[in-house]
């Protein structure tokens, strides 16, 4: 569908000019570089896309080589260098001015506060600051004049093809009304990604020159003809990190105490200053957690990062690259070309270990989540908790039913929605994989877990059903998650039980109802948990009610039903009522007597 636009920089420039050739549908009404001003209040999609491509094609070209005949009416290219400029009635009513001749600086300020669905930089500067800036504080003196406050944005979407387009503060005031808009380096962050795949197919494609396997002509050759599948490789990397983002933020409120500690596990490794990074310190999220608050969009997209750095650390200082299992992960990160014709060299990459750890600790942190990893790591350490995560993706099949989710064609709603389930249903499963034997290898410990996993998405899965649009098999899985996040415990309690699976789960629910074990685990998930050691707490006192759930159901399994206990049972459903960590904890302890 057309969507309207404005922005900075012009055709010849490699951001912009290569980004308003994207879709056919961008109505670009009105953007400026540090030549011109060009307006076009009513353009035709299709008419300024062809003359856009003309002059991306032509070279220095600038908004004067546009032609004028293809500009709407009142529209035009004026000099930036000009005293002060002539706007027509169509530019007034386009851009809310009510003066017929403006500066240059004030139509320029006009243009990026613009009602539009997307405001987009692809130039040099800073144009945007949060109102409690100064302009000496953002440091760009050449944009003072320009530069506009993140309260005045009315852009739907933001989108920074250039860096430092907006300074972090204005980011976040812009997201606190309302906006869309992420960080810089998450929007140029497939610029980064095609430097380390070029990188990185270079020296597997050095080592094969050496021993023969192919002349430098033939190198270069292959490069041109893997292009566009390295293209796609890395706009798939970009799009996974702003989904990732986008579902990081429906966890709202909920998420930031995990958030802040994993601020502090990174502040603790060395890695994050929250300063530096734009992220409110210890003080401030304690005042935003009681507050019901939540991280906006750029903020999470400037953790993330940091996220990955501390699992791409603890994967490579692991065995973890190690394991067989993963070897397909590193074979999957080149093109099909490379992977045909030259796995052998892929096998003995000379930063086979480095790569390895990158694309797990990516693949980790964009499925999960900032929150989830905040959990999982009260829990375990970063390498345990990659791990876990890993099994779970694996056990479930998470991986390829969340891409057949996010391409299908169906309201986002409902997309996310699963989407976000699924991410649930990984976190849930690897919380109760923390423990899984470390002297197993994955495909060891996968091969005890897939045959009852299955068994349980089957039993689970049946009947469900799912939003019009989306692809049948995963949107059950989603729709069944909240069911099946405990399967790794009751797959591993049938097989000590020597039952088959689906009696263990008969088991395990029976007892979670009978003795309010599932809801005294949703209370203490609800519970308020202050202070530094509190989501400490709170998780031990779950893995606490998860392991009492464990020995009743398996005394069930053997015959020996557990002991009836009135007073206990009754204290469990009330503690279950409150959100309460104090009330939740006498309960488990009453259960727990019962085992």
């Amino acid at each position: 569908a057309p969507f309207t636009m404005v922005g900075v920089g012009d055709m010849s420039g490699d951001v912009f000019g290569n980004g308003l050739l994207i879709s056919k549908q961008t109505r670009l009404l009105a953007a400026f570089d540090h030549r011109h001003i060009f307006l076009d209040p009513d353009p035709d999609p299709a008419v300024s896309h062809t003359e856009r491509a003309r002059l991306f094609a032509l070279p220095r070209s600038s908004w004067a080589d546009y032609d004028a005949k293809r500009i709407s009416k009142g529209g035009g290219v004026f000099p930036r260098g000009a005293k002060t400029i002539a706007l027509s009635a169509e530019i007034r009513a386009l851009l809310g001015i009510a003066e017929e001749r403006i500066e240059p600086a004030r139509l320029m300020q006009a243009i990026l506060r613009a009602p539009v669905d997307l405001l987009y930089f692809g130039g040099i500067g800073t144009y945007i600051k949060a109102s409690g800036e100064t302009h000496a504080e953002v440091g760009d003196r050449a944009t003072d004049a320009l530069r506009v406050d993140g309260r005045d944005i009315r852009a739907r979407v933001v989108g920074e093809g250039a860096n430092l387009g907006v300074t972090q503060a204005g980011r976040i005031e812009i997201a606190r009304a309302g906006l869309r808009i992420n960080t810089d380096a998450l929007d140029n962050s497939a610029g980064v990604s095609t430097s380390d795949h070029e990188v990185n197919i270079k020296i597997l494609l050095a080592d094969a020159e050496a021993e023969g396997a192919l002349t430098r002509r033939q190198r270069d050759d292959l490069l041109r003809e893997m292009t566009d599948e390295v293209t796609g490789l890395v706009l798939q990397d970009n799009a996974a990190q702003a989904l990732a983002i986008t579902l990081e933020q429906m966890g709202g409120a909920d998420d930031l105490p995990a958030h802040a500690a994993l601020m502090q596990r990174l502040e603790a490794a060395g890695l994050l200053d929250r300063a530096v990074a734009g992220l409110p310190d210890s003080a401030t999220m304690a005042r935003r957690i009681a507050a019901g608050d939540a991280l906006t969009r750029p903020e999470l997209a400037a953790l993330l990062p940091f996220a990955k750095l501390w699992l791409t650390e603890a994967v490579e200082a692991s065995a973890l690259p190690d394991d067989p299992a993963l070897a397909s992960a590193l074979v999957g990160y080149f093109p099909q070309p490379l992977r045909q014709r030259f796995e052998h060299f892929i096998a003995r990459h000379r930063l086979r270990r480095e790569l390895l750890a990158t694309i797990l600790a990516n693949d980790v942190a964009n499925r999960l989540g900032c929150a989830a990893l905040g959990r999982l790591t009260l829990e375990a350490e970063p390498i345990g908790a990659c791990r876990a995560a890993l099994l779970a993706a694996e056990a479930f099949g998470i991986a390829p039913a969340m891409a057949a989710l996010d391409a299908a064609a169906a309201p986002a709603e409902a997309r996310l929605a699963a989407l976000l389930a699924l991410r649930r249903l990984q976190e849930g499963a690897a919380r109760a994989l923390l423990r899984a034997n470390d002297g197993q290898t994955l495909d060891q410990l996968l091969g005890d877990l897939r045959p009852g996993i299955a068994a349980l998405i089957a039993e689970s899965t049946a009947g469900v059903t799912v939003p019009d649009g989306l692809p049948p098999v995963p949107a059950a899985l989603a729709a069944a998650a909240p069911r099946l996040m405990a399967a790794p415990i009751i797959v591993r309690l049938a097989q000590r039980a020597q039952v088959p699976t689906t009696e263990a789960a008969l088991a395990w629910a029976t007892i979670g109802e009978r003795f309010a074990l599932d809801a005294l685990r949703a209370a203490a998930a609800a519970a308020p948990a202050p202070g530094a050691f509190g989501p400490r707490a709170r998780a031990a006192l779950i893995e606490d009610l998860v392991a009492t759930q464990g020995r009743l159901a398996a005394a069930q399994l053997r015959g020996e039903g557990p002991a009836e206990s009135a007073t206990a049972i009754a204290l469990a459903r009330e503690a279950a009522g409150m959100p309460d960590l104090s009330a939740v904890t006498v309960a488990a302890r009453a259960l727990a007597a019962l085992v």
